[in-house]
This record gives structure tokens, C-alpha cells and sequence, in this order.
């Protein structure tokens, strides 16, 4: 299983992050454990310097922006065949 953290404190472009990360799980076909990071400490963990910030199995895929559904698709499908090898 793949697991998929959206970072971010709470604010509308988190949310909105989270929401689409929620569409690519679903579209996805890939088996997606999907958590919501909220505690500072946590995210300062990744290095990240912006949020909202996605992780996909512990790798920042982005920070500061709301990518688009096919690219987290794309990233989802990726972990997927590389837990598969």
C-alpha cells in the first residue's frame, strides 16, 4: 500500500489539495493509505518550505502549489510499479 501525506495547517489551499489528492486516489486504481499532516513539527520533518506539500511514500513530489489531478495520478501509478520490483 502506498501512502500519500497532503502537509499543510488548515488552509484553503491545503484543503483544496487534499480534495484532489482524494480524486486521484480514487481514479487511480492504486491501493492509497491518504493522511492529512496538520502538526508543524511534523512538516518541518519533510524540509518542506510552502505548503500545502504533497508526499508520496516518504518522497516530497510537491510543495508550495496544488498540482493537477493527472500528475498525481501519475505519481501514484509510479509508487505502485515500483512496489511491485
Amino acid at each position: 500500500m502506498i501512502e500519500v501525506k497532503v502537509l499543510g495547517t488548515g488552509c484553503a489551499k491545503c484543503g483544496k489539495l487534499y480534495a484532489e489528492a482524494e480524486k486521484a486516489v480514487s481514479g487511480s486504481g492504486v491501493e492509497v493509505r491518504l493522511v492529512k499532516v496538520e502538526k508543524l513539527e511534523e512538516i518541518m520533518a519533510f524540509n518542506v518550505m510552502m505548503t500545502p506539500a504533497l508526499v508520496v511514500d516518504g518522497e516530497v513530489k510537491s510543495s508550495g502549489k496544488i498540482p493537477k489531478f493527472e500528475q498525481i495520478v501519475g505519481w501514484l501509478t509510479t509508487a505502485a510499479m515500483k512496489k511491485e520490483d
